[in-house]
């Protein structure tokens, strides 16, 4: 017998023969809430949110990745192992699957993928992982440099986009750019057609080795303004809107032939005190946070905003993540608020400059800011297209508050790695004892140890107020009379409609 501890064993569960089944059929159209940009058709360039795995479910495929009842389902490895000491990971890949171009999907693909990803904890990977290796083209061996426990959470889940594999050969014919505008990967669906600010085609594969899609096509609409995406469900013009507001969702919930599906994932919302680490900044004192803090409904957000669907946590990090450390509630106190204010030196409020955020999460943002402003802190709200915020967000140019959020997987560690230690990917600085705690815990091997480590970096973020939680959203979506299966909901803690190829919709 194998030396090998077996984590996963063959996913024959999960495959569906597709010979005998009807050819896809039929056509399902989306009004996204936000618009597309070629880097989300792209794994290796994934931020800290789930936006891009919108379309990576849909044209490409990975090592590992979510999927119905199953946190981390064998999809292009079929299985894979780990060494005793922890050291090496090995997968072994499904046979017999093909790029959408005809190319085989082999080893040297795996590899190739993970070494030119760039996006969110690229550089944790990178640090972390010695070499790849490929004995053959059906096999792929991680060897890390020293054991990491969360090495199957950054690469087989939705933390990053590493584990998500790309051709070697076509990228490297028509280069980075090339790739972008014409994306070739190995999920159930092909590129057709992309126009910027108006759609994205795709194409069912019938080769795909889970099943044959059901949907011939599905069309992406960019429809950022909500009112424009209700229309356009109730004249039948798409099959299904997301990111619907509440009180659009409850004109949805009560219009014949539609039907309202909240969508409840792993995505806190927060407001970040970016100028927090400037000695100079009113945000810097400790009591301006707390105030702030105190000064916002989330409940009355939540109901307007999501008709009650949404959590209220008082944390950034999800409450089904492991080592989830559930924080003591801030109450809503504007009394409190202003009190603070003026201990901290500002009995007439405070100018607090600009408010950035995600031009779809500019209701809850302006919703946070007028309690803000109620209380006398004043600020501007200053909303950005999604993929010009991402950037902007991670290269630490916005200032003064930011409405953060994050909807990927992983678990406690990866959401503090990104946002609250002071080399993250999103961080806009850091505390001492925060990423001393963290250099702990990533060494250490003992569970009950490692929790408690992290608990306490949870507990320090919470005493020194390095954010204002909103909440952990249930996403309001819409669907129309053609569909059978939306999708929404068949993967936990995951807001869009996925799988691809278990759409349905119904017979004429």
């Amino acid at each position: 017998m194998s030396p090998r501890i077996l984590v996963a064993v063959l996913a024959l569960a999960l495959v569906a023969p597709t010979s005998g089944l009807a050819t896809p059929d039929g056509q399902m159209t989306w009004a996204l809430h936000f618009s597309l940009a070629p880097t989300l058709f792209e794994p290796a360039e994934t931020a800290g949110v789930v936006s891009p795995f919108m379309i990576l479910y849909a044209l490409h495929d990975a090592m590992v990745k979510p999927m119905p009842g199953k946190s981390m389902a064998p999809s292009l490895a079929e299985s894979w192992s780990v060494s005793p000491d922890g050291l090496v990971y090995e997968f072994v890949l499904r046979k017999g699957v093909r790029f959408h171009n005809g190319d085989p999907v082999t080893g040297d693909d795996v590899r190739f993928s993970f070494e030119r990803y760039r996006g969110i904890s690229a550089k944790v990977l990178k640090e972390k992982v010695a070499a790849v290796e490929v004995p053959d083209p059906g096999r792929v061996r991680f060897r890390l440099k020293q054991p990491w426990p969360d090495f199957m959470t950054f690469y087989g889940t939705l933390a990053t986009g590493a584990g998500w594999v790309v051709p070697r050969k076509y990228v490297e014919r028509v280069g980075e750019d090339g790739f972008k505008k014409s994306p070739v990967g190995a999920g159930p669906y092909r590129f057709v057609s992309f126009t910027p600010g108006v759609e994205l085609v795709l194409e069912a594969t019938e080769s795909y080795w889970r099943k044959t899609p059901s949907v011939k096509r599905l069309i992406f609409k960019s429809s950022p303004d909500v009112t424009t995406r209700l229309v356009m469900l109730k004249r039948g013009e798409v099959d299904a809107a997301y990111g619907l507001p509440g009180e659009i969702g409850e004109e949805v919930r009560r219009t014949p032939g539609l039907t309202l599906r909240p969508t409840p994932f792993a995505s806190t919302h927060w407001l970040l005190f970016a100028d927090q680490f400037d000695a100079s900044s009113p945000w810097r004192d400790r009591r301006v946070r707390l105030a702030a803090t105190q000064a916002v409904d989330r409940e009355a957000i939540n109901q307007a905003e999501s008709l009650g669907f949404s959590k209220i946590t008082g944390s950034i990090i999800p409450t089904s993540f492991e080592f989830y450390w559930q924080p003591p509630a801030h109450s809503f106190d504007p009394a409190k608020a202003r009190q603070l204010l003026a201990e901290a030196g500002y009995p007439r409020g405070l100018e607090a400059g600009d408010l950035w955020c995600d031009v779809s999460t500019t209701a809850a943002a302006e919703a946070a800011l007028s309690y803000l402003q109620a209380v006398g802190i004043r600020a501007r709200l200053r909303p950005l297209e999604r993929a010009a915020f991402l950037k902007s967000y991670q290269e630490k140019k916005l200032k003064n508050l930011v409405y953060g959020l994050s909807g990927i997987g992983g678990n406690a560690a990866t959401r503090i790695e990104a946002f609250a230690v002071s080399t993250g990917s999103f961080a806009y600085g850091g505390y001492p004892d925060i990423d001393a705690l963290f250099r702990d815990q990533a060494g250490e091997l003992d569970p009950k140890k490692r929790e408690a480590l992290l608990r306490r970096i949870q507990e320090l973020m919470h005493d020194k107020v390095m954010y204002l939680p909103i909440w952990q959203l249930s996403m309001l979506q819409g669907y129309g009379p053609r569909v059978a299966e939306s999708g929404f909901g068949l993967i936990a803690d995951y807001p869009w409609a996925a799988p691809y190829e278990d759409l349905k919709l119904k017979a004429k």
